[in-house]
């Protein structure tokens, strides 16, 4: 699925430090816990939870973050539809990132457990 350029820009203008608080809010509404969050957001981008702290601190925006993220191995294996789109039909890299971490947030909050989100080796 292709996304508009405009969609894509948007997105990647984004600020981690705006939307890490939605993240939070909604993972802890749902009973999770914003260490569970960092872990999968971590797990995701490679990041030390210190590191994730500063980059949330120093008002990265979504492309300053994954660009400097090393993605875990395993990210191609999220899939599904998150805000109308389906992940593994999206062309655009730094779109389908983010909507990894929204699906990964999503399935946090919906009481996945932690293994499954991880994708961990079968």
């Amino acid at each position: 699925m292709t996304t508009t350029p405009e969609h894509d820009e948007r997105i990647a203008n984004m600020r981690l430090a705006s939307v890490y608080p939605l993240y939070v809010n909604k993972v802890e509404n749902k009973g999770r816990t914003k260490t569970e969050l960092d872990t999968v957001i971590c797990w995701l981008t490679g990041y030390s939870e210190s590191a994730l702290q500063e980059l949330i601190s120093s008002d990265k925006t979504m492309r300053e973050f994954f660009a400097e993220a090393n993605l875990h191995p395993n990210a191609s294996l999220i899939t599904g539809v998150i805000c109308g789109y389906r992940i593994e039909e999206i062309t655009t890299p730094l779109t389908r990132n983010v909507r990894y971490l929204d699906k990964l947030v999503e399935e946090l909050a919906r009481g996945r457990k932690l293994e499954k989100i991880l994708r961990a080796a079968k």
